[in-house]
């Protein structure tokens, strides 16, 4: 049978070259992007068949921000597989980036440079908003709608006999210390984004413990610093063209400067030929890329304590209660 897979946030940066990646090296698979915006998806998809005719590529509306859209491109996904070998978590938010400009020129010139610009600690807040659904925006996006996709897929990607792999795109913005478990949704704070990325990976670790047993095994993976439309808004982009010479020649020193789209996808098509159960779900598999634009995959110990992932695991689990509730059709 042919592999499914399914990849979230797949019409532009990441997750475009992923699919392309993924098709040059199997284009026997059954390949599904699913996108909020339809027509991008439609772009997309035409653009992927123009370099790979034969392929069986589909889309589907999945907007992971709305709890409606989520469930509904689920029910979709459930009549046309039986089964999902993969499932790429890749999209994701960054709402209103501000950046510190002192901060920024100030780390340029000091020994943190290279923390600065593989973290961005210190330097990016986030102005947040509230959904429709009454979530953080950032938090549903990047966490709590792919967890709903996760489990409406369920019966779909636990197989015993065929492991299944959830992939999910982190970053080396998800720090601890942005992390609250009595603010998980990041309410209160003004880093949201690098909340929603240690978030990721807690849930990573808590699905592995629970789900392992079924045959669904989950693995995180850092991109890298890669120019992407996410990218972009936290600077404009003549000032990334004027600082790129910087970012080459930093790259000599520190290799998580993989800056393609398609370098940044390094670790996730890695992942894709790997037999799960051999994984450890405890690392991150980071993007890499040389000075000489070699690219490999590096994993490192996360920083996180199952503790707090398992914690977090009930929490996520009684926020599902609730939302679903409001979903429930009427007798």
């Amino acid at each position: 049978m042919r592999k499914v897979v399914v990849v979230t946030g797949a019409n532009s940066g990441i997750g475009l070259a992923l699919c392309e990646r993924l098709l040059s090296q199997n284009d026997q698979i059954r390949l599904c992007l699913a996108c909020r915006n339809m027509q991008r998806a439609v772009s997309a998809r035409s653009a992927l068949l123009s370099s790979h005719p034969s392929a069986d590529i589909s889309i589907v509306q999945i907007d992971v921000g709305s709890i409606k859209s989520v469930l509904q491109g689920t029910k979709i996904l459930k009549e046309r597989y039986k089964q999902i070998d993969y499932l790429y978590l890749n999209a994701g938010v960054m709402p209103n980036p501000q950046i510190s400009i002192k901060a920024f020129v100030k780390g340029l010139f000091s020994r943190k440079v290279l923390s600065m610009f593989a973290t961005g600690e210190g330097l990016l807040t986030q102005k947040d908003s509230v959904t429709k659904d009454g979530l953080q925006k950032v938090f549903v996006t990047n966490v709590f709608g792919h967890f709903i996709l996760i489990k409406e897929l369920e019966p779909l990607l636990c197989n015993l006999d065929n492991p299944s792999q959830v992939i999910w795109t982190s970053s080396s913005n998800a720090r601890r210390s942005a992390f609250s478990l009595s603010d998980y949704q990041h309410k209160e704070g003004q880093e949201s984004y690098s909340s929603s990325k240690y978030a990721t990976d807690l849930l990573s670790v808590a699905l592995n413990r629970h789900y392992n047993t079924k045959g669904l095994f989950s693995s995180v993976v850092c991109p890298g610093l890669v120019m992407t439309n996410l990218t972009y808004g936290i600077l404009p982009s003549f000032f990334w063209t004027l600082i790129m010479p910087v970012m080459w020649l930093i790259r000599l020193f520190t290799h998580s400067f993989t800056i393609s789209p398609y370098n940044g996808a390094e670790a996730l098509l890695w992942l894709y030929s790997q037999n799960p159960e051999s994984l450890d779900p405890l690392a991150k598999y980071h993007s890499c890329t040389s000075g000489f634009g070699n690219s490999y995959v590096k994993p490192l110990k996360m920083d996180l304590d199952d503790s707090i992932s398992l914690s977090f695991y009930e929490k996520i689990l009684n926020l599902e209660k609730q939302v679903r509730k409001r979903f429930v059709p009427e007798k």
